[in-house]
């Protein structure tokens, strides 16, 4: 089928081709470097630069807008989870120091009882050695507990417990790291005991309660009354006389019975102490300490009489030579031989005067 000429001159236009893709771009590169060199040699494009940077500015809003939202919005949600997260951090950091306020609590109480325990210690003649309370024995029917101080460290069968304000109890069960030590208030433990206020003694007995201890078989006169002091007794020779025992809290009178009924509470903390004393005591009789206590005393007298004797000895008058004197052996200055007086030295060293007597000079300086 054949086209007319009208039809052909239609259709003629879409199909014409127009200047090349590189002769384009030819003509677009040199009107840029044309209008460049008119830019910075002529200022007649600043009016139609300062125009387009207006409409460019706006358009560089618009095409930045989703960036700028995003950004806003992605601040907003991390500043909620770093408020969060700083949160939670602060709440933790709050429960810790407030548990370390808590162990500084305990540790305030802890050293004051220390120190409790220490001027306690300094009370007693006995050597002693501080542990810690580490266990208790569940049965509800004894009284006792594990400290960490064992046979290693040398503690023994029987040796005396105390803490800070009295005694507890003696050590029942070795180990070799920890011990077991029987309280005071068991219902299998006694003491002898004596009123401190009179010497009145007795037998304190446990009764398996930690706030009691009774008193058996105390006479109905006898002169005990509410608030004395029980001591150790020393009767036994298992515990050191003079420590706390307990305090009179009841005194009952039975007209029918021949025996009062005295109740006590021990001075002791048995169920609050975590620090306890243990006792070495001293295996001497008191007069051998006491023979002990007074050859020290005269040691160091003579150790200082000694040190007073040690002055150089004088010249003699007449200008000679003074024999050496020997000193005797209980290093006395009355012992020491004194020089001759005359102007013919001694012809021999003096003796000391625990051996034979020496002969004395003359007054003329001969020896007789």
């Amino acid at each position: 089928m054949r086209l007319s000429a009208r039809e052909e001159r239609t259709i003629k236009p879409l199909f014409s081709k127009g200047p090349s893709l590189g002769v384009r771009l030819l003509v677009l590169g040199v009107l840029a470097i044309a209008l460049m060199v008119v830019d910075s040699r002529l200022d007649l494009l600043k009016p139609v630069r300062s125009q387009l940077s207006l409409v460019l500015m706006e358009s560089y809003w618009i095409t930045d807008l989703p960036g700028r939202t995003w950004q806003a919005v992605a601040s907003q949600f991390g500043s909620r989870t770093e408020l969060i997260a700083e949160n939670e951090k602060l709440k933790t950091e709050a429960l810790l120091l407030q548990g370390r306020l808590q162990k500084l609590a305990a540790l305030t109480e802890q050293n004051v009882r220390l120190r409790e325990l220490l001027n306690s210690s300094a009370l007693v003649n006995e050597k002693v050695e501080v542990a810690e309370l580490i266990g208790m024995d569940p049965n509800p029917f004894t009284q006792r507990i594990l400290i960490n101080k064992g046979e290693r460290d040398g503690v023994f069968l029987g040796q005396p417990v105390l803490d800070a304000r009295g005694l507890m109890g003696q050590v029942v069960e070795l180990m070799p790291y920890t011990a077991r030590v029987l309280l005071l208030t068991d219902s299998t433990h006694s003491i002898p005991v004596q009123v401190n206020r009179n010497g009145l003694r007795a037998i304190a007995s446990g009764t398996g309660n930690p706030e009691r201890l009774e008193l058996r078989h105390v006479a109905d006169t006898a002169d005990i009354k509410e608030g004395d002091l029980l001591v150790s007794s020393g009767l036994g020779q298992r515990f050191p006389a003079g420590y706390p025992v307990a305090t009179v809290k009841e005194v009952i009178h039975d007209p029918g019975q021949p025996f009062a009924i005295v109740r006590a509470v021990p001075t002791a903390a048995l169920n609050r102490s975590r620090y306890v004393l243990l006792v070495f005591s001293d295996a001497r009789t008191p007069e051998q300490r006491a023979a002990d206590a007074a050859q020290a005393e005269e040691a160091a007298a003579r150790a200082q009489q000694g040190q007073a004797a040690q002055p150089t000895q004088p010249a003699p008058t007449n200008g000679s030579h003074p024999a050496p004197a020997k000193p005797a052996e209980t290093a006395k200055p009355a012992e020491v031989a004194k020089p001759a007086t005359t102007g013919r030295p001694a012809a021999h060293p003096a003796q000391p005067a625990t051996a034979h007597p020496a002969a004395r000079p003359s007054p003329t300086g001969e020896r007789h």
